[in-house]
């Protein structure tokens, strides 16, 4: 067979080898574009395999805790004592409850600088600490380590000498105040609400503290250092509200060179509780403390709507006297204070005339006699019987609105105590929130759940006229004022609802009701959302179907999705956000196309970020991918 002549197709080399380094390039572009879309803006050296890159991305991160065995002041106490033991056992039960890692160490560890490898060091009644170990732990927190501390830390030597104070107010920003006497059983404990510390814990929680071991009251010295809660109890104590507020601190947080510290002015097995919400919450402010401890980022739904720090619902009670109200008319004619007017069905008949002419400034509840009790310390229930209850309240709202033209939502016992069976009659009449005298363990509302139907609970949060004018006799209007000022102030500390109620025998006599006006204008002055119940109601409602959830995704970026689960709409509320590091460039996105992305303010004094959502529908959840630069140091 004939081979003729065949002629190859040339190759370009150079034309394969730069198609092969585009493709490469736009294979790298595409590969570094999929990683931007999970972890945001990193770093290279963020995504290089390094064994620290590759245990945060595929290895659940782990904080490494410490928690000091305190055998320096174990030798103190008398012999055969189990006081440090139980208190170790009980921060090791916590520490087990929640999954984290720990080691026991000893003064020793901490003495030779063997402690600088953790994360956190838990110092449970350690009163005695040597000089040496001060020096390390000092040296530890400079560095940027954290400690959480219990009672009075370092107070004593190793060798059992009085040190005093020094240590506690060097590194902790705090001056000794006083113990508590263990006269009393248990001492409450109120937290502030809307703080990290707090996240999800009601505002105004009271922690039930026994006193077997002389809690600490403290006063905060340094901007440095923050206020979580205080010993003060209005509802028990005398004495100036503010400065006894100021100098009975009983948690505080705040930073020590490059480090941070928690401290608690009681012990963890000091804490008791009556039921299992107790718990739930003590276990949330433990948890939140180990949080901000160890830099996890802690997000919580601020309790009320934006720009307001905390809020007031103002109640005219008609009673003796009745014809007093008129006294306020003009007043709520010219500022436009709600008001939620409460009187009994029978005052109501008695003055028809009048409790229609006040329908064009507030709303109505109706008080009603449904039994009493004959002290608060009652166990047994004397309130009326289930069946009389139901034919009470039905009875009496019907009177009430066709008495005064309009629905009543709201009841308030005449005697200030309800039952289960109130509930009950409440829900079978449509009446969703009751005022009450009670003294619970929040300073904020509270939802019941009767027969599928929302209940708000509002209890009492502040003195009223019955103790200002009638059982402290304060006639000058000058140290009226100034009681409920404090009382105000109290509240906006806390961040809870100041429930302002007023009776015609006392406050609205026309020698003292231009005292709320003053009051009211103080509210107003303290950034305080002055509200009716109704839309307070409307509001805690919508606020409590809030669901947030988030995590982090990389070094760089966290995720937060906001559902709502309410059968409306909810406008307006704000999602606060600790990022709890030093971060620069803060930028909100979606992954979703569509998404609304909230207006947001970042707050670098403290690493907080602040997003205002808007409109979220009935069922609608959002998605957000939260960025930031990291700020070395």
């Amino acid at each position: 067979m004939a081979v003729g002549n065949f002629k190859g197709v040339s190759v370009n080399y150079a034309i394969v080898f730069f198609s092969g380094l585009v493709l490469l390039v736009a294979g790298v572009l595409i590969f570094l574009l999929i990683l931007k879309s999970i972890y945001g803006n990193f770093d290279l050296k963020d995504i290089l395999p390094t064994p620290e890159n590759l245990t945060y991305l595929f290895v659940e991160k782990e904080s490494n805790i410490a928690i000091l065995y305190p055998e320096y002041w174990e030798a103190i106490l008398p012999e055969g004592s189990t006081w440090v033991n139980d208190n170790v056992d009980a921060w090791e039960s916590f520490a087990k409850g929640s999954k984290l890692y720990y080691d026991i160490i000893t003064d020793q560890t901490i003495e030779l600088g063997e402690h600088f490898e953790y994360d956190l060091i838990i110092l449970p009644g350690a009163k005695a600490l040597s000089d040496r170990e001060i020096v390390q732990l000092k040296r530890y927190m400079e560095l940027g380590g954290s400690v959480l501390a219990t009672g009075g830390t370092a107070s004593y030597s190793n060798e059992g000498k009085w040190r005093g104070w020094q240590f506690f107010t060097e590194v902790f920003g705090l001056n000794f105040s006083k113990e508590i006497e263990p006269r009393e059983v248990y001492k409450i404990h109120t937290l502030r609400g809307n703080l990290p510390i707090t996240a999800g814990i009601p505002t105004g929680f009271t922690l039930k503290i026994a006193t077997w071991d002389r809690p600490i009251y403290a006063e905060i010295l340094e901007p440095r250092t923050k206020q979580v809660s205080f010993w003060y109890d209005f509802r028990r104590e005398a004495g100036l509200v503010r400065e006894a507020i100021q100098q009975s601190a009983g948690i505080a947080y705040g930073n020590y060179g490059e480090g941070r510290f928690v401290w608690y002015g009681f012990e963890l097995n000091s804490v008791v509780g009556d039921s299992p919400v107790d718990f739930i919450n003590y276990d949330r402010l433990f948890r939140n403390s180990i949080s901000w401890l160890t830099y996890e980022p802690i997000a919580f739904v601020r309790d009320w709507p934006p720009p307001y720090e905390a809020a007031s619902v103002f109640i005219p009670t008609l009673d003796e006297d009745i014809a007093n109200v008129r006294n306020l008319t003009e007043l709520l004619k010219s500022s436009r204070y709600p008001a939620t007017f409460f009187m009994t069905p029978a005052i109501a008949q008695q003055n028809a005339n009048l409790i229609k002419g006040l329908a064009k400034y507030g709303e109505f509840g109706a008080i009603i006699d449904i039994g009493y009790l004959e002290s608060a310390k009652d166990t047994v229930n004397k309130l009326f019987p289930q069946e009389e209850q139901f034919k009470i309240v039905e009875g009496g709202i019907n009177q009430m609105e066709e008495l005064v033209g309009k629905q009543v939502h709201g009841i308030m016992p005449y005697y200030g105590f309800y039952d289960d069976a109130t509930l009950q009659a409440m829900s079978n009449n449509e009446i969703d929130f009751v005022v009450t005298d009670s003294l619970t363990d929040r300073s904020v509302p509270e939802v019941k759940i009767r027969n599928d139907q929302a209940i708000l609970q509002i209890t009492k949060t502040a003195r009223d006229d019955y103790e200002i004018v009638r059982r402290y006799n304060l006639r000058q209007q000058d140290f009226q004022v100034y009681t409920y000022q404090e009382d105000i102030d109290r509240i906006v500390f806390e961040g809870g609802l100041f429930v302002f109620k007023v009776h015609t025998a006392y406050q609205l006599r026309p020698e003292y009701v231009g005292v709320v006006d003053d009051v009211l204008k103080y509210t107003r002055s303290k950034n305080m959302w002055l509200t009716s119940i109704e839309d307070l109601k409307t509001w805690w409602m919508k606020r409590g179907r809030i669901e947030l959830e988030y995590s982090t995704s990389s070094k760089v970026r966290m995720e937060v999705e906001v559902t709502n689960l309410a059968e409306e709409r909810i406008d307006n509320f704000v999602i606060e956000i600790d990022l709890n590091k030093r971060v620069q460039n803060v930028d909100i996105s979606s992954d979703l196309v569509n998404t609304t992305i909230p207006e947001f303010e970042f707050k670098p004094i403290n690493n907080t970020l602040y997003m205002y959502i808007q409109n979220l529908g009935e069922g609608e959840s959002r998605s957000f991918l939260i960025d930031y630069e990291n700020i070395s140091g």
